[in-house]
């Protein structure tokens, strides 16, 4: 509930600011660079095996999802994107940053500039049933060759002998797909560049997970606009140091704001978390709730799609230790594999296709980051991030957290109505006791 005395926090901009804006212009500046610069020029689901590629030597990773959220982005791109996906058939209710991706591809524009970047090959983790069909398009339509993971447990219990199963199919599959690659591209693959962007990768996302639960410290140290510019950077580089070299010094950053009571939003009085992507196109929803001294802290989402963290006793969130802060020694390729595929099958993000796992880890976070109450998008852009929302919903009002549902679109700005939803939100807040501060 507001306090009743509202306090002034110190605020100000956070100095890594600057350096996570030129470290995703890089990226996407270097992919439209690579193939000119004899990289390989690799696309497929931005959670696919990066540090595996690594082994491949120079390479890029051309993520489909951030790719079509940058474009939802911009109403007056990704109209005709969407346009351009639906003229051939594809219906609107299908994945918007799908629709986004394709229908840039057919008009062949890159939205950083150019002709849209034409692949060497398609390599995919399939991570719901659209992003199993996705990148078989983009094959199809540049005539290149598909790789395709399938590595997404459903009702699976860490640690019991299905998961170990599921552990070895994911390394088989791996192993496979390292065969295939050399006869596409002529290049041997490399163990020790493997295990280097390995480990870089498990302490990217290992740190990432941490930074965000440090955000439960009041007041914030981070908001929900910073927090959106900052998670996306690990589908970029997660296997390059520079990523661990980025999140090492946001962390310290992050605990320095802590130690010094430096605010995201200085007038903060409340907090809440939100559910699903956002309305890219609509960023300026977490502006109005500082308005009402209103900080968003967090979602499931952002701290679970590139972040990794773990339930701890009696329902508590902690950090995810890496293999080798738990005793495990990773020397050999195959060590390595089965690392990689254990590291994403034991991953919070899994929890969405369980709607009651789902909900104990949506209660956990709003417990752990003190939350007033949960924003949750019912986001046609997504159909596999609503499942189960209803569900969760009610778990979330079980647990006497107060919850507000708006519908919408992540990357489509056709389905999306700013009145109602901005008068949803003015309700939610107001029957939580919030309301507008002075200017």
């Amino acid at each position: 509930m507001p306090t009743t005395n509202p306090v002034r926090y110190k605020t100000k901009p956070l100095d890594c600011w600057q350096k996570a804006k030129e470290l995703r212009l890089t990226h996407y500046r270097e992919v439209a660079n690579a193939r000119a610069e004899g990289k390989l020029v690799v696309t497929g689901s931005a959670n696919t095996f990066m540090s595996l590629l690594a082994g491949f030597g120079d390479f890029v990773f051309f993520s489909g999802e951030p790719y079509g959220a940058s474009i939802g982005y911009d109403s007056t791109f990704s109209g005709p994107c969407s346009e351009a996906a639906e003229a051939l058939g594809w219906s609107r209710d299908m994945c918007s940053y799908m629709r986004n991706y394709w229908g840039s591809m057919i008009l062949d524009k890159y939205y950083f500039g150019g002709p849209f970047p034409k692949p060497d090959f398609c390599y995919t983790r399939h991570i719901c049933d659209s992003h199993a069909k996705w990148f078989q398009v983009v094959a199809d339509y540049y005539k290149v060759p598909l790789i395709g993971i399938d590595l997404v447990p459903y009702n699976y219990m860490v640690g019991g002998e299905r998961f170990q199963k599921l552990v070895e199919y994911g390394a088989q599959q791996a192993a496979d797909s390292i065969e295939k690659i050399e006869k596409i591209t002529g290049r041997k693959f490399d163990d020790e560049k493997f295990l280097i962007a390995l480990k870089n990768e498990f302490r990217t996302t290992a740190l990432w997970g941490e930074v965000s639960l440090m955000n439960s410290a009041i007041p914030a140290p981070l908001d929900m606009k910073s927090i959106y510019s900052l998670y996306i950077l690990p589908f970029f580089m997660k296997h390059e140091k520079r990523a661990v070299d980025f999140f090492e010094g946001l962390k310290a950053e992050v605990q320095d704001r802590i130690d010094n009571k430096i605010a995201a939003v200085a007038s903060e009085r409340g907090r809440i978390m939100h559910d699903s992507q956002p309305p890219w196109f609509f960023l300026r929803l977490y502006r109005y709730l500082e308005k009402y001294g209103v900080v968003c802290v967090g979602s499931h989402y952002t701290i679970s799609l590139t972040g990794t963290w773990e339930m701890g006793p009696n329902g508590t969130c902690v950090p995810k230790k890496t293999p080798w802060e738990r005793g495990i020694n990773i020397k050999t390729r195959d060590d390595g594999l089965r690392a990689l595929a254990e590291w994403y099958l034991d991953w919070p993000m899994n929890s969405q296709f369980v709607p009651e796992m789902r909900t104990g880890q949506l209660i956990a976070l709003a417990k752990h980051w003190k939350v007033d109450g949960v924003m949750m998008h019912l986001n046609r852009g997504c159909e596999g991030m609503c499942a189960g929302c209803m569900e969760n919903r009610l778990g979330l009002n079980a647990a006497g957290i107060p919850t507000m549902l708006y519908e919408g679109n992540m990357a489509d700005e056709r389905e999306f109505d700013e009145a109602q939803v901005m008068d949803r939100m003015e309700a939610f807040l107001e029957n939580m006791g919030f309301n507008k501060l002075e200017e």
